[in-house]
């Protein structure tokens, strides 16, 4: 039994690490399907669009389903968090992104794209969700490994260095890359793809933020994944009407778009959706983000198997650095969640103590209220014996004859 117990809560410890390595593969097959669907000729806009809509439909039948008893009221705050919501993560963070990278390569938007844990981390500590004391060792670790995290993908980037030669890639024949060549943009260009690529990275760090805050409001995640998704489909159609004028972008058959806008929608929104809420109610926005940086190694290594695309030295390095960051911030927020858990134990046995002194209190007052009713019981004898009993009067009282 012991055995089972302790299996138990490793596998509970475990989830939520399982839960957001499991999301950085989705994400990078993703990338790499939209790649190649962008790059044959697919619109961003009209992809996002179609992408929210598979993932209304998938997930919108569970919130009918399993929330239709415990789903709370929508009042007029809460709507607008969610029309937020659909607005920093289906129209701002994906179509900015997809922009910035038709500007820029696609390592470097990858790149970009793993300041997500640094922006989430400044802005909860200016939320007041983190708080930040720099004479702990466990914030001294969240904050060193998010600078090395930024200074890993950076140089992934900006360093290539020799050729490392795979095993796996020396079997695998060239075959032609679907990503296409950026080397003749322009200095101008290159800027205004990094200016469009921060702007996605900070609307998805906010699109954390709100989400967190606003799944303590409406307690039903089935239901707020469906409403955002929803409401950012409807955006997005906003958006294209407005970018795009040709009827003919819409059409879509059974091909890689069509592959690429419904394993975006269902894997990428839908369920991403939900399993961050639910790791973020546990664990927090940061430790949400922290798992980001993962995305590019798996981009790189599943690049490697599938494209036979090359791997520098930079870009192990960058890996390298990626990881220690991400085990310095995981550490950090471990020892976090000890702390908490440590705090909760007295705090409880406190309650326990407080709840037995109060039961002693009430049994004294009982027994109090019992000797009370007793004594009372015992006058209200006495006093009903005198009054009952009846005082006889002298005889030659009651003969004596009345006077005229």
């Amino acid at each position: 039994m012991e055995t089972q117990g302790c299996c138990s809560n490793f596998i509970q410890r475990c989830k939520p690490y399982i839960a957001m390595i499991s999301l950085q593969f989705g994400y990078a097959g993703m990338n790499i399907i939209t790649k190649v669907s962008l790059n044959r000729g697919m619109s961003h806009y009209v992809l996002v669009v179609y992408r929210h809509a598979f993932a209304t439909l998938a997930i919108a039948p569970f919130a009918l389903i399993l929330e239709r008893k415990v789903r709370p009221k929508i009042t007029f705050p809460i709507f607008m968090q969610i029309f937020v919501l659909g607005l920093l993560g289906p129209v701002i963070d994906q179509n900015f992104y997809y922009a910035g990278l038709k500007f820029t390569s696609p390592t470097f938007s990858c790149a970009m794209s793993n300041m997500l844990p640094a922006m989430t981390f400044v802005m909860a500590v200016l939320c007041r969700m983190e708080k930040v004391d720099i004479k702990k060792v466990r914030c001294q670790a969240k904050v060193v490994g998010t600078v090395v995290t930024v200074a890993g993908a950076m140089l992934m980037t900006l360093y290539k260095g020799p050729i490392m030669e795979m095993v796996w890639s020396k079997h695998i024949h060239p075959r032609k890359s679907y990503v296409t060549d950026t080397t003749g943009t322009t200095d101008k260009d290159w800027f205004k793809g990094s200016i469009l690529l921060i702007i996605a990275t900070f609307a998805w760090a906010s699109f954390f933020i709100l989400q967190a805050i606003t799944m303590k409001r409406y307690t039903a995640p089935f239901s707020l994944t469906s409403l955002v998704c929803f409401i950012g489909t409807l955006q997005s159609i906003a958006v294209t009407f407005v970018m795009e004028h040709k009827p003919s972008v819409w059409t879509i058959g059974w091909d890689m778009n069509l592959l690429a806008a419904a394993y975006a929608g269902i894997v990428s929104s839908s369920i991403a959706y939900y399993v961050q809420g639910q790791v973020m109610q546990k664990r927090g926005p940061v430790f949400v983000t922290a798992f980001s940086p993962l995305m590019m190694i798996v981009v790189a290594i599943m690049g490697s198997f599938i494209l036979a695309e090359k791997i520098y030295l930079g870009g192990v390095l960058g890996a390298v650095l990626i990881v220690a960051g991400l085990y310095s911030v995981l550490w950090g927020k471990y020892k976090e969640y000890k702390e908490k858990d440590a705090e909760a134990i007295p705090e409880a046995v406190k309650g326990v103590k407080a709840k037995g002194q109060m039961t002693t209190i009430i049994e004294d007052i009982e027994a109090n209220g019992v000797e009370m009713q007793k004594s009372e019981a015992n006058k209200l004898s006495s006093v009903t014996v005198t009054i009952n009993v009846p005082i006889p009067e002298p005889h030659m009282k009651a003969n004596e004859a009345p006077k005229v």
